[in-house]
């Protein structure tokens, strides 16, 4: 492995030296986001395997090209898990491109974030130096929000080669609710008011199902705790949604299973594009935000602060205006497949203001002095 890690970090100085920009790349499972993809591919997924795994510790390092399906498997085999759930986008996706893309999965909203997780990191920055942050406990703070810094920054500031992660048991007990017939208002409110109560919510969902018939609005919710404690908020909170007039259902535990995993990695039918025109939006928004006026359907999760909603590039403006009127962003995650080169040219995300431009360019200034990662992924050159 000392060889393969050689060979990554002379390719990042000769890129320096010759003025060359370098796509860092896993399994490529997320090649859809971002602007154009520009510059020559590394790539990282020879540089894999669990470097070490203390269950007891509840921590395990992996380095980048390792399979995230092979991590898991691991994980899963003394029972525990990657609590923020993270998408896989495809059977490829490796551990380097989970902690680079920062996406999480239905937990996000109470389990936590990717870059929560991280307790240390190593990469390589734009001058070809392999530096290491944070550690293996989380009472090792040097550098810890160092390591942070590397979730979501998709390939930008740096080739992350390990990654120390803590890790969760799996939960004694899971059930999850379906309540029909709750519009969207109503069933943010009764989240709203069941995340300010002891309960064990652990990821919710709201759609409007136009296959059904007539149409039907479904609020899905999960539990996740010890065994007592979600027996005991079934019932609470099935009676909460019932004196709303709702219906509520325990759904199958192993179907629910299938179709949470589905929404992480967007293959339930809301995620079928409408038309080639339109593209995948993606709402980040406060919790408590109200229901947004809108004339497209919308996929709702992490109890109110995630809105998913298909509409063509055109409608850029309009929608980071509402999402910024209430305290959020609003991302083009996928573009259509009638043109997708056009659409980002309204850029993937919500345009810097002057201040997070400025921390930006002395981010990418202390990384990667050379541009070698320098690939406009986030936002246009």
């Amino acid at each position: 492995m000392e060889a393969l890690l050689n060979s990554l970090t002379d390719a990042v100085r000769q890129a320096g030296a010759d003025g060359r920009v370098l796509r860092l790349r896993g399994g490529g499972s997320k090649d859809f986001w971002g602007q154009s993809l520009t510059g020559e591919v590394l790539d990282t997924r020879a540089y894999a395997g669990i470097v070490s795994y203390e269950p007891s510790e509840l921590v395990v390092t992996a380095r980048c090209g390792t399979p995230l399906a092979e991590l898991e498997a691991a994980l899963a085999e003394k029972g525990q898990c990657l609590a923020f759930e993270p998408p896989h986008f495809g059977p490829h996706s490796t551990v380097g491109g989970m902690v680079a893309a920062g996406l999480s999965g239905p937990a996000r909203a109470t389990a936590g974030a990717v870059r929560d997780f991280i307790l240390g990191a190593r990469f390589i920055n734009g001058l070809g130096e392999h530096l290491t942050f944070g550690g293996q406990v989380m009472k090792n703070v040097a550098g810890y929000d160092v390591s942070r810094l590397m979730a979501g920054s998709w390939g930008t500031l740096g080739l992350i080669t390990e990654v120390s992660l803590k890790v969760l048991p799996v939960a004694p007990a899971e059930a999850t609710l379906m309540i029909a017939g709750l519009a969207q208002g109503p069933a943010l409110n009764l989240l709203h008011r069941w995340g300010g109560q002891p309960l064990p919510l652990n990821a919710s969902a709201w759609v409007r199902d136009p296959t059904a018939q007539p149409e039907a609005d479904y609020l899905f919710v999960r539990l996740r705790g010890a065994v007592a404690a979600v027996q005991s908020a079934m019932a609470r909170m099935g009676a909460d949604a019932l004196a709303l007039g709702a219906q509520v259902q325990a759904m199958d535990k192993a179907e629910a299973a299938q179709d949470w995993r589905a929404s992480a990695e967007q293959t339930l039918p809301f995620f079928d594009a409408p038309s080639p025109d339109d593209c995948l939006w993606r709402l980040s928004v406060p919790q408590t935000a109200p229901v947004l006026d809108l004339p497209y359907a919308q996929y709702i999760e992490w109890q109110g602060a995630q809105r998913w909603l298909w509409a063509p590039a055109s409608a850029a403006l309009a929608l980071r205006g509402l999402a910024q009127s209430v305290g959020g962003h609003a991302t083009l995650f996928r573009a259509s497949a009638a043109h997708a080169e056009l659409d980002k040219i309204a850029g993937v995300n919500t345009p810097l203001d002057a201040v997070q431009q400025r921390i930006q360019q002395q981010l990418q200034k202390q990384f990667d002095p050379k541009g070698v990662f320098a690939t406009g992924r986030m936002h246009p050159l």
